[in-house]
Order: structure tokens, then C-alpha cells, then sequence
């Protein structure tokens, strides 16, 4: 589930009093959000509360934790899923904020929202495409623009893929050495080869799901360093490079200064703008200004959860181990390993 309470946010959002005579960890929300933390009502009545939005392939689920990780309230909404042709599958960004404001309802219900710090996205590194004014624009022959989601499971950007593998890349070293074509620069590339009057001229922006929730939320266009890593080739020391867009032909994105794809990056957890914006609020069911923090993708999300689960007293054999001697297997629609460790160029920067 999503992190509404990463260290960034909690420490911003919650007075450091509470922290020190409650001793809560800065990250345990975060880590009850896939259901690695158990409920618990040996503490006293909670004051802050916290809800986190998980947006998985074929639902969208969020969960209200209070400051002590014990999940208070939980709900699903089922999103839909369009097939127009072999190998391609595309989603409506307007259906997915519209289940993601149905389950926070849900959620927060019997609660006062007053005491509702932040909240947070995870999501599937799916593809969102605006115009300039961040009307949905259509990913398809069909021109239907409420479907204006390339899904991460879509594959119409085979022969694009093999064509960015074999410039071989410096860049590519960042993905294992070749791209797959579930990432982004591939069906970036098949939107201007395949739809460019239509979709790719026309297009403002270019979102990965989480982003764009967050994006939704606060109206800050700001990405996080999650998925421009794991599926865009930013790098954290050098950003974005010029010659690999020009090397695959989209050369446009390095003219505007990335503007469509992030230009401005944040550490998954930092809290993102002045929070929910008037509109957002509304619709979720939320106060104005709630803290969002920058988002993650759903498996990162669920990785960390797992593997910095406290899992003392439960006599597992990874009890008394590092964390980062830990492995953690995400399964779902598709199934993931995950594992953290330090960044070597920033001794202090946890990946």
C-alpha cells in the first residue's frame, strides 16, 4: 500500500514530541500498507491518522493506519481494463481517480478528517498521456481519449524496443543491459511513430501512473525519483542524458528541457507542493493542504514494506538479519524480487 507516512512526510507532519514518547517509527504506516504489520490495540487511542492508495492492475485499494500501524479501515474498487487488439492494454486515468476517490471515502469515513495528516500513491508503472491542459488524450487508432493509458503489461512497442536495444547505450547499463518494453522510452516511441498527429503533437505531458496521482492530488507536476529510475533511464547522479533521446529519436523531450517527462524530481516521501489542492480535497473527502508525499511503484512499495517489516516475535529465521541481507518476493499480476541497499554515490541515500 501506498506510503502515506515515509520518514520525509512524518517528520514534517507530526510534532517530533509525539514521535519520542510514542516511539513510533517514521516508517511503520508505510509498512503495515501491504499487510506486514498486524493489528494491535495495546496503545491508547490514536490522535494522527494516515491513508495510503495502492492502484494495482485491475483495482485500486487504500487503507486508513493510524500513527501506531494498526489499520483502521480498508476498501477496494475495481478499474477497468481495455484490450483493443493483441498485445495492447489501456486504461481511463479519469476511472482510476474517480475508484481512488471511492475508497478513501470508504475509508475515512467514521473519522474526523481534521486528524488525517497525509497520504500517499503507489501505482503500476503504467503510462498516462495529457495535453496541455491536462485533458486525457487517447493511445489508441480509435481516438477514444478517455482511454489515455498505456498499460504496463502492454507489449505494441516490440520492434521499438529491439531498435533502442541496439543502439547499446550506456544508459541501458541502468536496466541490466537491455530495455524491456514494458518500460517507457519504447511505447514513447510508438506513440510518435504510430499516433503523432493525434496523440503525440498534441501531448503536454507524459506521466508514470503514481506520478500522475500525485500530479492529480496536488497539481505539482514534480516526478519521484521511483519510476524515472526503474523505467525512464534517469540517473540520481547525472539526470536525464541528451544523447539517448536523440539516439532513439525523440529528440523533441531534450528541446523542451523534459518538460513532458520531469523536469523537477523528488525522493519517493517528500511531501509534494502545499499538499491537496481545493479540488483534489473535494473529491477524496479530504481537508485542503493534506500532505501527499512523492510516490513509489506499487512492487517498490510493497518490497520495501516487506523487507523493513518488525517481524520480532515470530520466530522467523530472518528476525535478527540486516535489512538489506533480506529479499522480498512481490506477486501479483506479475511477480517481482526486491531488494534495498546504500547508493554508493551518497553514503546516506537508502535505495
Amino acid at each position: 500500500m501506498a506510503f502515506a507516512t515515509t520518514s520525509a512526510l512524518w517528520e514534517k507532519h507530526v510534532l517530533k514530541k509525539d514521535l519520542e514518547e510514542e516511539k513510533v517509527p517514521p516508517m511503520r504506516a508505510f509498512l503495515v500498507g501491504k499487510g506486514v504489520l498486524k493489528m494491535q490495540s495495546e496503545k491508547q487511542d490514536p490522535v494522527n491518522y494516515y491513508v495510503g492508495i495502492d492502484v494495482g492492475t485491475a483495482s485500486v485499494r487504500a487503507a486508513l493506519v493510524d500513527q501506531f500501524g494498526t489499520i483502521v479501515a480498508h476498501a477496494d474498487q475495481r478499474i477497468q481494463i481495455w484490450e483493443p487488439q493483441p498485445d495492447h492494454y489501456e486504461q481511463s486515468s479519469d476511472d482510476i481517480w474517480a475508484a481512488c476517490c471511492t475508497v478513501t471515502k470508504k475509508v475515512i469515513q467514521r473519522v474526523d478528517v481534521a486528524w488525517i495528516r497525509g497520504l500517499g500513491f503507489d501505482a503500476t508503472c503504467s503510462l498516462v498521456v495529457v495535453d496541455k491542459q491536462f485533458q486525457p488524450l487517447a493511445v489508441n487508432y480509435e481516438g477514444e481519449c478517455k482511454r489515455n493509458i498505456i498499460m504496463w503489461m502492454d507489449h505494441r512497442a516490440a520492434s521499438q524496443v529491439d531498435r533502442i536495444n541496439g543502439t547499446q547505450h550506456s544508459v541501458l547499463s541502468y536496466v541490466g543491459g537491455v530495455m524491456s518494453v514494458e518500460m517507457q522510452p519504447p511505447k514513447l516511441l510508438w506513440m510518435k511513430e504510430n499516433l503523432r498527429e493525434s496523440c503525440w503533437e498534441k501531448a503536454g505531458y507524459f506521466f508514470d501512473l503514481p506520478d500522475f496521482l500525485s500530479w492529480k492530488a496536488t497539481g505539482v507536476t514534480a516526478r519521484s525519483l521511483c519510476p524515472l529510475v526503474c523505467k525512464w533511464t534517469y540517473s540520481p547522479e547525472k539526470g536525464w542524458d541528451d544523447s539517448f533521446w536523440k539516439a532513439i529519436g525523440l529528440e523533441d523531450l531534450v528541446a523542451d528541457k523534459y518538460e513532458k517527462i520531469g523536469n523537477q524530481v523528488l525522493s519517493p516521501g517528500a511531501s509534494v507542493g502545499n499538499g491537496l489542492t481545493p479540488e483534489a480535497a473535494k473529491d477524496l473527502g479530504l481537508a485542503e493542504g493534506t500532505a501527499v508525499a512523492a510516490s513509489l511503484i506499487d512492487a517498490h512499495a510493497g518490497g520495501l514494506g516487506v523487507i523493513g517489516a518488525d517481524v520480532k516475535g515470530y520466530n522467523l529465521p530472518c528476525a535478527n538479519q540486516p535489512v538489506m541481507s533480506r529479499l522480498a518476493v512481490i506477486c501479483g499480476t506479475s511477480s517481482c524480487h526486491m531488494g534495498v541497499g546504500w547508493l554508493h554515490s551518497h553514503s546516506d541515500s537508502f535505495v
